[in-house]
Formats: structure tokens, sequence, C-alpha cells
């Protein structure tokens, strides 16, 4: 079994790659953005709708071992 502190510094790594690429792809076209005033509404519809695709085929991948 894993020490708890490779555990917790692979989980760190990981959240870090996944930070970083919502990052480069948070802005996409059809993403809705509404500045008004001192108000900004950001709703990443298109960003949403590419990450539940891209986990629901890793998912899919993968559960299908067993």
């Amino acid at each position: 079994m894993m020490d708890l502190s490779k555990i917790l510094i692979t989980l760190g790594a990981i959240l870090l790659i996944i930070g970083i690429l919502l990052k480069l792809i948070g802005k996409l076209p059809g993403d809705i953005l509404i500045k008004k005033g001192n108000f900004t509404f950001y709703f990443p519809i298109v960003t949403c709708i590419i990450i539940s695709i891209i986990l629901s085929l890793l998912f899919s991948f993968f559960g299908r071992g067993k």
C-alpha cells in the first residue's frame, strides 16, 4: 500500500494538471459571458459539455474491463 504522503502528492499533481487544463480551455466559443457595470456573469456551458463528454468516454472505457 502506498504511503499517505505519496497519495496526497499524486492527488495534488493531478489537481494541478486539471486546473491548468481548465484555465487553457476555459473561454471557448459558446460560453456565456455577461458584463454589465461592475457585475460579471460567466457560465462555461460549452466547456462543461466537453468535460462531460471526455469523462463519459473515460469512464466507459475503463468500466468495460470489469
